[in-house]
């Protein structure tokens, strides 16, 4: 029995063993509700079994139309999310802004320094700002990939403390960097703005940078973020480094219509 449900869990999507698990569960109240009439167990059992050999499809429209409502209040959900957290999401004092602060249009992306799809798309917001000019484009910690990242995250956060104004330049040296972002590498990337590291060291022995990573931790879980890098775009969340011209095309829509989808 036990090697049975290891399999099933391990070849069965996640959907048809839900599937599979209503239909025991309906067949458990349909066997107790015939019991009660003295109907034999087994014939149910016989006659659900024949049924759905004869009309298979049955369960792919089961599974299409649990999908369906699944993916419908994951989006209601992540709505409402989008609704609750939105002062946090694009006001917050824990935050990176680039572009025009003043901005109609914000893009909200999520990243790990250590994470090679956000350095390639680093390209992708560099010509954004350049030629959206309003745009506003917020910048997340959201350091998921080990201990490296989390360090190079709390001396970004005293980055942003101590000489904000070299933020932008500190993020492409580092985002760009070679080889693992960590302590060491990003205290060079800083320095290397002419940032002193003592300034950095004494900014990084507050509780801020805990209070910046508790922050987007809570957003992203509301948000139901997986990786990195991830986006907000007005009314819709993208997940992944889709590349410039999906989030060029999201962009315009909020412009033309209020919503990344028009």
């Amino acid at each position: 029995m036990t090697q049975y449900f290891v399999f099933s869990r391990r070849f069965c999507p996640p959907a048809l063993l839900r599937v599979l698990s209503a239909c025991a569960l309906a067949l458990s109240l349909v066997a107790g509700t015939a019991a009660a009439q003295d109907i034999d167990r087994s014939e149910i059992e016989k006659i659900v079994r024949e049924y759905l050999i004869q009309n298979p499809e049955v369960i792919a429209e089961a599974l299409t139309e649990l999908e369906r409502r699944e993916q419908e209040a994951a989006e209601a959900a992540r709505l409402q999310a989008l609704t609750d957290s939105a002062d946090i999401l694009f006001n917050s004092t824990r935050q990176v802004v680039l572009g025009n602060p003043e901005g109609s249009v914000t893009l909200v992306e999520f990243f790990d320094y250590n994470c090679g799809y956000c350095k390639r798309a680093y390209g992708d917001m560099v010509r954004l700002i350049e030629e959206e000019p309003d745009l506003k484009v917020v910048l997340k910690e959201f350091p998921v990939l080990g201990q490296g990242s989390i360090e190079a995250a709390q001396v970004a956060v005293a980055v942003n403390s101590v000489a904000p104004e070299k933020y932008g330049e500190f993020h492409e040296a580092l985002l760009l960097r070679r080889g693992q972002a960590n302590l060491a590498s990003a205290l060079a990337a800083a320095t290397g703005t002419g940032i002193p590291e003592e300034d950095l060291k004494k900014a990084m022995e507050t509780d801020e940078a805990g209070a910046t990573f508790e922050e987007v931790y809570t957003i992203a879980n509301r948000l139901g973020l997986t990786g990195t890098p991830s986006y907000v775009v007005g009314n819709e969340v993208v997940q992944g480094a889709v590349g410039y011209d999906q989030l060029r095309a999201k962009i315009d829509a909020v412009k033309n219509c209020g919503e990344a989808s028009c």
